[in-house]
């Protein structure tokens, strides 16, 4: 249930389908909460600990077996068969602000991003989906909804059908973090260094373009926050996000030292569900680990529309093949024929197509 907390996320919105979209420029929100997805930090890097001995291992066990909650998601294939055999995998990474999770508001993932990891080509790719994306949500009694509205509904579950079905590829595990450990996390490796695409100052980020700069986990949070004053609005912050993103991998990758490993894990406490086990991870970072030197992204690119006073991006079915096929690659997959059919979704008048729909409940994905 959404919260009836007027700080945390605004309830679950309401509007009539005939209304017609008006597409414009420079749409800007009152509301600029903002998720957080560090999952690949501590999943490529769990497995550093066991260097320092059966200590370090004990507690990381310990901390991740706590982050576990598996809420009985149907696979849409065999994954203990896909890392044993050492196949790409796909992870779906989601952001939240809306304090410890495990709460009752439930809150919005205002940051989504499918990770991709081919241990073959040694690559990641993360692949950011705008939390206004317009979708049909699987189980839901509204024609359509903005993607950030899945997790509410439905929670990690319908997060995931919802993406599965928009994209047409399988999504192996989910992972939600909260914004709350990504201080402690930033600070945990001893910051991060970034090299800023503009010019800004949010809160205790004060950035100049190109000029590398040194963030802790506050500044490191605010320059991650920024909306307002990024003519690319949220597709910028979106790659603002993969930055840090990035940055922490690398970051990660290079602790030395057992009081920062320490730092990391306690930083996930109550911030971090994840249907992935403690062995997965463990499995995941022998065979998958090589991947973190290579790590690219992309924006699923959508246009600013208003239908019925709200605002959305409304993906354009050649960029809904365009990513779908791009993230299949990276799995190993043909290309998607689900897409290239015709798919149900909303017109600039306001009305809908008809056809095989790849973001309603009739997609099926035995085949992968």
């Amino acid at each position: 249930m959404p919260s009836n907390n007027k700080n945390d996320f605004e309830p679950v919105y309401s509007r009539r389908a005939d209304k017609k979209p008006h597409y414009k420029k420079g749409n800007k929100k009152k509301r600029r909460i903002i998720g957080w997805s560090v999952f690949l930090v501590f999943l490529l890097i769990v497995g550093s600990g066991l260097v320092w001995g059966y200590g370090a291992y004990k507690s990381a066990k310990k901390t991740f077996t706590q982050t576990y909650d598996s809420t009985n998601i149907q696979k849409a294939r065999n994954v203990s068969s896909v890392i044993q055999k050492g196949k790409p995998l796909s992870i779906l990474l989601l952001g939240t602000d809306t304090g410890a999770l495990g709460r009752h508001d439930t809150g919005r993932t205002d940051t989504m991003i499918v990770a991709t990891v081919n241990p073959k080509k040694k690559t990641i790719h993360l692949t950011s989906i705008a939390r206004d994306t317009q979708v049909n949500v699987p189980g839901d009694t509204q024609q359509y909804e903005k993607i950030n509205a899945a997790y509410t509904i439905g929670g990690p579950g319908t997060a995931v059908k919802t993406v599965q079905n928009l994209l047409d590829i399988p999504i192996d595990f989910y992972a939600i973090i909260n914004m709350g450990g990504l201080e402690t996390m930033v600070n945990a490796v001893g910051g991060v260094d970034v090299v800023p695409p503009l010019t800004f100052q949010y809160g205790h980020a004060n950035v100049v373009k190109g000029k590398k700069t040194h963030l802790n986990g506050q500044q490191a949070l605010d320059y991650a926050r920024m909306r307002d004053d990024d003519p690319r609005g949220d597709y910028g912050r979106q790659a603002r996000q993969r930055q840090i993103i990035k940055k922490l991998v690398m970051k990660g990758l290079n602790v030395t030292s057992l009081p920062r490993y320490k730092s990391i894990l306690s930083s996930l406490k109550g911030n971090m569900k994840t249907d992935m086990t403690f062995d997965d991870m463990i499995a995941i970072r022998a065979k998958y680990g090589d991947a973190t030197h290579h790590i690219k992204s992309q924006t699923l690119q959508g246009e600013n529309a208003m239908i019925d006073g709200l605002s959305y991006q409304v993906v354009p079915q050649t960029e809904l093949l365009r990513v779908s096929n791009d993230i299949r690659s990276t799995l190993g997959l043909s290309k998607s024929k689900k897409l290239q059919s015709s798919q149900t979704q909303t017109d600039t008048d306001g009305s809908t197509t008809t056809g095989t729909d790849t973001t309603g409940n009739q997609s099926s994905y035995n085949g992968y």
